[in-house]
């Protein structure tokens, strides 16, 4: 105790400033209804805007649109976790994004639902960090997906890549590592840079480590891809990582000489923070967990551009102590085989506007086959994990499910995803952004939000212009269709991203934070938030903290070594005599 009273004043003074400002940053099933009812329910919408005296989440409705083939019935009915049991995203669900979009506006403009619409972002935007682009991000989570500070500092986690390396913003992919950056937690936006104030910390793991899941094949490039970042201990500094580990085996071209190789991952390591900066120690080893099984989940043996990653951890509240993990895959099976079936089709019985599933295959449709998949662990480490059959497919609707997540919200079970217009298969179509599903339990017959539609929140686009790409965009499209992606959907419904294209000006640097209102099936931009529902850039608070006075302690004054009564600490943190001692010292 005496020599860390010697310290005392500076400590005092210093530990009031920090830990302060981190506590101050705490703080009816769908039913099947009969054909004639649904029929006589329809009436004229008005696209691309709410309804004069409309109800605010006017995507309740589920009454379809003339014209327009009506959404599947989903029930919400909740299954056991382990059950045999996949809930469809089916074409007919997904035509109501078409359904509800506007063939009236100008070339141009925004043709979608006003209040499905992600606000414009500037084209005058700041870069987060002149020194890397960065792309998917995430947050220092438990396992109920709070989001923490540690010692008085936010945390979040980037896919990054040197802009100065030689390669293109759209090759940044094969380059990328997981970098870290943080800011003192509790400042309001508008005390911070225009930018977020973000401080870049560097890569997270050492050089080389990642690599070793690869030890014995040939690659050409090796990257690190999305996951997320959980907290062990919520009052200690040790740190799960599950992320996607990627080997590339590549021509000159970019061409394939073998598929990818694609391995969700885990590594530990430690937090570590003093009164400048932010510091991480440990992710020597790097343990290989799910492979795709090509059975639930596409190989890339049957599909060279399978989709395999972005795991997302969390422990199921109606299911205490038994953690599970979603994360994107596709359907098992051939690329190219015309499997789809009636049930991905999902049209009613008779239904005038359905589409017949020859005429769907001979679209060439069944070469979109995303899912949602699920696994279990299988030990308290979090290090053994089986599969379980995907949550939710979307075969002949759409290849890609990215950043899949677990959003609870009064007792309703939410499985957000992100994906891109080039994605969708032939006849359906939909915005680059969010899109939502909504059960009453992790494995649910999952009802698309949004009038049936599972659209949440798009960038602005015209669905009636062709998309181009964001590298090469249509000159007739929306200049802001491509402006944001990777959304995140944070506690109190904030949706964090990163911009990619606006007005021809490529990104690489984190969005505005948005809200938006989620109410059962339905929800809407909030456009009160910030300045007309845009918020600060890189707008990521905390809603938690971790504060740990004994890593405090001994980060400050030994950088991980121990003296004093930080010799009594034990793994995580310190014996609860120590931590009285050392809260009656700081108070005193």
């Amino acid at each position: 105790m005496a020599d860390v009273r010697r310290k005392g004043s500076m400590l005092k003074i210093a530990l009031a400033g920090s830990i302060a400002m981190s506590l101050g940053a705490q703080g009816a099933p769908a039913q099947a209804e009969s054909m004639q009812k649904h029929e006589a329910e329809r009436s004229a919408h008005r696209p691309g805007m709410m309804p004069h005296g409309a109800q605010l989440f006017a995507g309740r409705s589920l009454s379809g649109v003339p014209g327009f083939p009506l959404p599947s019935i989903h029930t919400q009915q909740a299954y056991d976790p382990a059950a045999d049991f996949t809930s469809r995203w089916t074409r007919a669900d997904a035509l109501q994004i078409k359904a509800h979009s506007s063939t009236s506006v100008a070339v141009g403009q925004n043709s979608m639902p006003a209040q499905l619409t992600m606000p414009n972002i500037p084209a005058d935007f700041p870069q987060t960090n002149p020194d890397v682009w960065i792309w998917d991000t995430w947050t220092l989570i438990d396992k109920h997906a709070d989001q923490f500070s540690y010692n008085g500092w936010e945390v979040i986690f980037s896919l990054t890549a040197d802009p100065n390396a030689g390669y293109t913003f759209d090759d940044r992919h094969v380059h990328a590592r997981i970098g870290f950056f943080y800011r003192r937690a509790g400042i309001p936006a508008s005390q911070r840079p225009v930018n977020g104030g973000w401080i870049y910390g560097g890569h997270l793991f050492p050089d080389g480590t990642s690599a070793q899941v690869f030890a014995g094949t040939t690659y050409t490039e090796q990257a690190e891809w999305s996951g997320s970042t959980r907290l062990v201990n919520v009052r200690g500094n040790t740190v799960s990582v599950f992320y996607t580990d990627l080997a590339f085996n590549r021509n000159p071209d970019a061409s394939n000489i073998t598929p990818p190789v694609a391995v969700i991952t885990q590594t530990l390591g430690q937090i570590h923070a003093d009164f400048r900066h932010v510091w991480f120690t440990g992710f020597g080893t790097h343990t290989p967990l799910l492979r795709p099984d090509g059975v639930y989940y596409q190989t890339g043996q049957q599909n060279e551009f399978y989709s395999f990653r972005d795991p997302f951890t969390f422990e199921d509240p109606q299911h205490p102590g038994v953690n599970y993990m979603v994360f994107e895959g596709n359907t098992a099976g051939d690329r190219g085989t015309p499997n789809c079936t009636e049930a991905d089709l999902g049209y009613r019985p008779n239904d005038p506007h359905a589409e017949t599933l020859q005429e769907v295959l001979d679209s060439g449709a069944y070469y979109q086959k995303a899912n949602i998949g699920l696994a279990v662990a299988e030990n308290g480490s979090l290090s053994k994990w089986k599969f379980l059959p995907p949550l939710i497919s979307a075969n002949c609707v759409n290849d890609q499910t990215e950043r899949p997540q677990v959003y609870i919200k009064d007792g309703k079970y939410y499985i957000f995803t992100i994906s891109h217009r080039t994605t969708y298969a032939a006849g359906v179509d939909g915005p680059d952004g969010v899109y939502g599903f909504v059960g009453n339990g992790i494995r649910s017959d999952f009802q698309p939000m949004n009038y049936g539609s599972g659209l949440v929140l798009g960038n602005p686009t015209d669905l009636n212009t062709a998309a181009g790409t964001d590298f090469d965009p249509n000159p007739d499209q929306n200049p802001r269709a491509f402006q944001s992606y990777s959304h995140y959907i944070m506690p109190g419904g904030l949706v964090e991203s990163f911009i990619d294209t606006v007005e021809g000006r490529r990104g690489g640097a984190l969005s505005p934070t948005v809200r938006v209102k989620i109410a059962k099936s339905a929800s809407v931009v909030d456009l009160r938030y910030g300045n007309g529902g845009l918020g600060a850039y890189g707008d990521i608070p905390a809603n938690r903290a971790d504060i740990n006075i004994a890593g405090f302690i001994q980060d400050l004054f030994g950088q991980g070594g121990q003296s004093g009564l930080l010799a009594q600490a034990n793994g995580n943190g310190a014996s609860p005599q120590t931590v009285q001692q050392i809260n009656q010292f700081v108070n005193q």
